[in-house]
């Protein structure tokens, strides 16, 4: 194998190595407007309108276990949206990295700044 081959394939296996590892690794809460793909930041912001507050889950339904609350007019870190269950003609929900990764529904978290990414 020439050298100019085996310096071409360890810079593809280091360039997927990379690849893997910064997908498996979710962005720290600290850094959240970083960019770390020069167009997306890592965390989103949004505003709870829940005039109660509002219940986050552990998966994005209303039936799944309450793993934490936030309180009306809490920014929160967004990471990212999925579809999930219906709440008020809004399927939406974002998974918010706030202390515990957690789900709220976008129905009652308003966003500030651009759209979160999909999940």
């Amino acid at each position: 194998m020439s050298l100019r081959t085996a310096l071409t394939r360890l810079g593809i296996v280091a360039a997927g190595g990379a690849l893997v590892v910064g997908a498996a690794s979710p962005a720290l809460a600290g850094d959240d407007w970083g960019h770390h793909d020069g167009h997306h930041p890592k965390f989103y912001k949004g505003r709870v309108t829940a005039p109660g507050g509002l219940n986050l889950r552990d998966k994005p339904t209303r039936g799944s276990a309450v793993i934490g609350f936030a309180h009306y007019g809490k920014v929160v870190s967004i990471f990212c949206k999925t579809p999930g269950e219906n709440v008020k003609g809004n399927n939406l929900w974002y998974l918010l990295a706030d202390g515990t990764w957690a789900w709220g529904t976008a129905r009652f978290i308003d966003n500030i700044g651009p759209v979160p990414r999909w999940c």
